[in-house]
């Protein structure tokens, strides 16, 4: 038999649920001004959701947010970090040591009370080592032509030090450069422990892929054969809590009153780190879109324009989008404070909040966003703040997401070359090493169906085929002349059993 190739994605599901009454991503910080309204108001505050609910309250730390803001607990949930793109904050909310002087060129100086960029941040936890982040973070330039990011930035923060308030050890350090646009979406790898960065070249059909792990940080790209972001636009990029599927709004216009906002929709292999399936979804409603998030099952993805919030089912074979809101014109808390769609979060008691444009009283929510159509129950200006926010929302990842037991790269190796072999059983392959077929024999193998696939070397599954097992023996003759020289992994596995063997493909 042939060997039949096709494309196919790895899901791997883990319930957001697992995040509840945890630490790591429960904190919200808000507030932007330097004074209240009135004596009654703060300036700053926060929002928690440690114990499964938000749980609003007034807060007297320094730093401001705009646009941008990342920050992470401890398990917990005591504040460890926290970035406005600016400067860092320790766990008290002063600038930690050696902790200014982020981002640094003339924009950024301009918005030292925090940067306007949505997702502009985020903080990773560094791979096997409990003690020490990583902060990603990029910021406007007025040297590109829409004030794209010229850098994407990386500063290593080393929690043991001053006294166990944390200090910086190593600051602005260029990870890439390119006109980039706004927002940098994080994703952890199959593996469990490293973490697939992801960046989008401003006005192009190219992403940037920066895998993160113990050893440092590696930079790839991928390029489609149409558009993925437009002039400007490549607004709060998500991951969907299972690491599946990847989005993020984008659009252009064609006058001043004609706005066309679309989303930019991926599927992704977080073992490979490779994206397929690209479509742009149409939501155009003539208003400027820029809050994107996933629900916490995976399946819906939200979007909103300035006007609109709309929902779209991404595991229907024709994806359908719905409209669930519509702005109903209120002021929080008088004009020009308009209460309208801006960016969203998902938070640990799995409902989406939504901000607004200007700074407001009141923040919005989606209540039970894994319903469909209205079911899934929007409240506008719903909850109330003790400050004024002003748009942003924190970048929290899925911190909670494991190992995919189904995919090879859970074998946490940096290699596939290394792939451990002892907790599964072993496939007979010969000839090995082999130049136009090999014959792959499997005994004791449980049930009457497998499937057996083949990857390369590095991850990337080349090929699957459909076996019948006849008295618990499985065989299968696979023609490889036309494939590239080199090492491959072939797993077989059903219901009940796993075997994996490895072989050589060499010249003919």
């Amino acid at each position: 038999m042939g060997l039949k190739i096709r494309f196919f994605l790895l899901v791997f599901v883990i319930s957001f649920k697992a995040c509840f009454s945890q630490g790591v991503s429960n904190l919200w910080l808000i507030g932007y001004q330097n004074g209240g309204l009135s004596g009654s108001i703060s300036n700053r505050g926060t929002i928690d959701f440690i114990t499964g609910s938000a749980v609003v309250d007034t807060s007297n730390r320094k730093m401001k947010f705009r646009g941008t803001q990342a920050n992470i607990t401890d398990n917990i949930g005591n504040l460890l970090i926290a970035s406005n793109g600016t400067w860092i904050a320790n766990a008290y909310g002063d600038t930690m040591l050696n902790g200014s002087g982020l981002n640094p060129n003339s924009f950024t100086d301009d918005w030292l009370d925090g940067l306007p960029l949505p997702y502009g941040n985020v903080i990773i936890p560094w791979p096997d080592d409990t003690t020490k982040y990583v902060l990603f973070h990029m910021t406007g330039n007025y040297g590109t032509s829409t004030l794209s990011a010229a850098e994407l930035y990386y500063s290593i923060i080393d929690l043991t030090m001053d006294n166990g308030n944390g200090g910086v050890v190593s600051k602005n350090q260029i990870v890439l450069q390119d006109e980039l646009g706004w927002g940098i979406g994080a994703c952890k790898h199959a593996n469990g422990r490293d973490w697939w960065i992801i960046v989008m070249k401003d006005n192009s059909n190219k992403l940037y892929k920066v895998l993160l792990t113990p050893s440092g940080v590696t930079v790839s790209d991928q390029i489609f054969t149409n558009p993925i972001c437009y002039l400007g636009n490549a607004n709060q990029p998500v991951f969907s809590p299972d690491g599946t599927k990847f989005a993020f709004t984008t659009g252009y216009s064609t006058s001043i009153t004609n706005l066309i906002t679309k989303v930019s929709y991926f599927e992704f292999d977080r073992c490979t780190g490779i994206f397929s399936n690209h479509q742009m979804i149409d939501v155009t409603d003539y208003h400027i879109g820029f809050g994107t998030m996933f629900s916490p099952n995976s399946k819906f993805l939200y979007a909103a324009t300035t006007n609109h919030i709309f929902q779209i089912n991404t595991d229907s074979l024709n994806i359908l989008v719905d409209t669930i809101a519509t702005y109903d014109g209120y002021y929080s808390p008088s004009p020009p404070f308009a209460t309208d769609f801006w960016l969203m979060y998902l938070a640990q008691d799995e409902k989406i909040y939504i901000t607004s444009g200007s700074s407001v009283l009141d923040i919005g929510y989606i209540n039970f966003p894994d319903s469909t159509g209205v079911f899934c129950d929007v409240h506008q200006h719903a909850l109330h703040t003790p400050c004024y926010s002003y748009r942003n929302v924190p970048n929290h990842p899925n911190y909670f997401l494991g190992a995919d037991s189904a995919s090879i790269c859970d074998s946490l190796t940096s290699s596939i070359y290394n792939i451990k072999f002892d907790s599964n059983k072993a496939l007979s392959i010969s000839p090995n090493p082999a130049t136009n077929f090999i014959t792959v024999n499997a005994m004791n193998v449980k049930g009457s169906k497998a499937m057996l696939r083949i990857y390369n070397s590095v991850g990337e599954l080349i090929g699957t085929i459909d076996l019948n097992i006849y008295g618990e023996y499985a065989t299968q003759d696979i023609y490889i002349e036309t494939l590239p020289t080199g090492v491959y992994i072939v797993r077989l596995e059903n219901e009940e059993d796993v075997f994996v063997g490895k072989f050589v493909k060499e010249d003919r």
